[in-house]
C-alpha cells in the first residue's frame, strides 16, 4: 500500500476546515498509509525583514527535512509549479510511488513559503493554481486531490 504524507507549516484552529480535513483523511485511509504533520510556523515580526524571512525558511526547512521519510518522492506545493489536472495528478503519482519506493511526501509551507532547497530536492513541484488561497483552505484541497487521485486509479465514479 503506497504511503502519502502530507507536511503542513502551521495549525489547523478553524472547525470547518478540521472537519473537512478529518473527512478526507478518514476516507484516505482505505486506499493508503496516509499521515499528516503540523509544524509550528516560525513567528515574525508584522513587518520582517528578508533576513528574517530567510531565517524563518531556513528554520522551517530543517523541521519539515526531519519529517521526509527517507527515499519518499518530495512534492512541495510551491507559486512557481506546475498545475495539474486531476486526471494528470492521479498518474503522476503512480509514478512517484515507484520513484518514492511507495512513499509521496507533500509539502505546503507557511505565509512565506518554503526554502529552495526543499523545492531543489522535489520529483515535481506542484501549484494548485495560479490563484492565491489561505495554507489552511490549501490543505482541504490537496486533501481532496489526493483522495480524487486515488479514485481515478481505481476507475469509481467520484471522478466526473
Amino acid at each position: 500500500m503506497v504511503r502519502v504524507k502530507l507536511i503542513c507549516v502551521g495549525k489547523l484552529k478553524e472547525s470547518y476546515y478540521l472537519a473537512a480535513c478529518k473527512e478526507y483523511i478518514k476516507r484516505l485511509g482505505t486506499l493508503c498509509k496516509f499521515e499528516l504533520v503540523e509544524l509550528p510556523e516560525t513567528r515574525l515580526p508584522d513587518d520582517p525583514s528578508p533576513a528574517q524571512i530567510q531565517q524563518a525558511l531556513e528554520k522551517e526547512a530543517a523541521l519539515i527535512g526531519e519529517k521526509i521519510p527517507k527515499g519518499s518522492a518530495l512534492v512541495p506545493l510551491c507559486v512557481e509549479g506546475k498545475p495539474l489536472t486531476s486526471p494528470e495528478l492521479a498518474q503522476s503519482m503512480e509514478r512517484w510511488a515507484v520513484q518514492g519506493g511507495g512513499s509521496i511526501t507533500f509539502v505546503i509551507g507557511g505565509s512565506f513559503g518554503l526554502h529552495p532547497r526543499l523545492k531543489e530536492q522535489a520529483v515535481f513541484r506542484l501549484s494548485m493554481s495560479p490563484m492565491t488561497f489561505p495554507h489552511h483552505l490549501a490543505r482541504v484541497m490537496v486533501l481532496e486531490q489526493i483522495y480524487r487521485a486515488f479514485q481515478i486509479q481505481m476507475g469509481s465514479r467520484y471522478h466526473k
